[in-house]
C-alpha cells in the first residue's frame, strides 16, 4: 500500500499554472552542475560522435503505455536536439524492486554486455521503502559505483524522487546523505532529483502533493526531468557550445 501511494505521489504531477512546461519547470543553476567530470562522455562526443547509455532503475523510470515520454526517452530526444552531430543512444535497464546491494551485484555484466560510455544509476526508493539500514545502503552503492568505475565506463547516480505526501511516513534523508557520500567519495556526478523535484513543488510549476492522476500529468514531470538531467550531462561533461546545437 505504501509503494502505491508513493507512485501516485511521484507520477502525478498536477502544473498549477497552465505555461509551456520549458519554462515553468525551470532549475536553479547550482542543482545543474557537478565538480565532478564525465571524461569518457567527453571523448566519445568528441572523438566517436557516439553515446551509449544506459540507465538502470526502478519503475519510476517509466511510464505506463507512454515509454517515449518517459525521462530516459526524453533525455535521449533532448540530447539528440542539443547534440546533432552525435549518434545517441539510451537503453533501460529495469531493476524492479531490488535493493541498491542486489543491483550493485549486476552492473559489471550488465556493462560487459552492453558496453555503455555512460550509466545512470537510479537508487534509492526501493531501499527507503523497505528500511535497509542507511549503512548497508551506502555500502552497496558504493560496491556498484566501484564496480562502474572498475569496468570503465562513467557513471552517473541519481537519487529518489521527491514527494511531499510521503514525508512523513519515510525517512529519506539517511540515504539521501549516503547518496552524495559515496559520490563524492568516487568523484562521480549526483543528479539530485529530490532537490529538483521538491524545487518544482515549492515554486507551485507542479503540485506534487495533489491526489490527481494522469499519463498526461506523468508525461510533464518526466519531460522536464529529461531537460534538466540533459544540461546537467552536458555540463558535467564539458561540452562546449562549438558541439553543440
Amino acid at each position: 500500500m505504501l509503494g502505491l501511494l508513493v507512485l501516485a505521489g511521484l507520477l502525478a504531477a498536477v502544473p498549477a499554472r497552465a505555461e509551456d512546461p520549458a519554462r515553468s519547470c525551470e532549475v536553479p543553476p547550482y542543482l545543474l552542475t557537478s565538480e565532478s567530470a564525465l571524461p569518457r562522455v567527453a571523448a566519445a562526443v568528441k572523438a566517436d560522435q557516439k553515446l551509449d547509455i544506459l540507465v538502470v532503475g526502478s519503475r519510476s523510470s517509466t511510464i505506463n503505455t507512454a515509454e517515449a515520454a518517459a525521462w530516459p526517452g526524453r533525455l535521449e530526444a533532448v540530447l539528440r536536439e542539443k547534440l546533432p552531430a552525435v549518434k545517441v543512444n539510451i537503453n533501460v535497464e529495469l531493476q524492479v524492486k531490488k535493493t541498491a546491494e542486489e543491483v550493485a551485484a549486476s552492473l559489471s555484466k550488465l556493462v560487459a554486455e552492453r558496453k555503455p560510455t555512460l550509466v545512470i544509476w537510479q537508487t534509492g526508493t526501493v531501499d527507503a521503502l523497505r528500511s535497509i539500514d542507511p549503512d548497508d545502503f551506502r555500502v552497496g552503492v558504493d560496491e556498484g559505483v566501484a564496480a562502474l568505475q572498475t569496468a570503465g565506463t562513467d557513471a552517473i547516480l541519481m537519487n529518489l524522487q521527491y514527494s511531499p505526501r510521503t514525508e512523513t511516513m519515510i525517512s529519506v534523508n539517511p540515504y539521501l546523505d549516503n547518496m552524495r557520500l559515496v559520490a563524492q567519495q568516487h568523484d562521480v556526478p549526483l543528479f539530485d532529483r529530490f532537490a529538483v523535484m521538491r524545487h518544482w513543488n515549492e515554486a507551485g510549476d507542479f503540485d506534487l502533493f495533489s491526489t490527481s492522476h494522469g499519463v498526461d500529468l506523468a508525461k510533464r514531470v518526466h519531460d522536464c526531468l529529461g531537460r534538466a538531467l540533459s544540461m546537467f550531462l552536458i555540463d558535467a561533461a564539458h561540452i562546449g557550445p562549438a558541439q553543440q546545437n
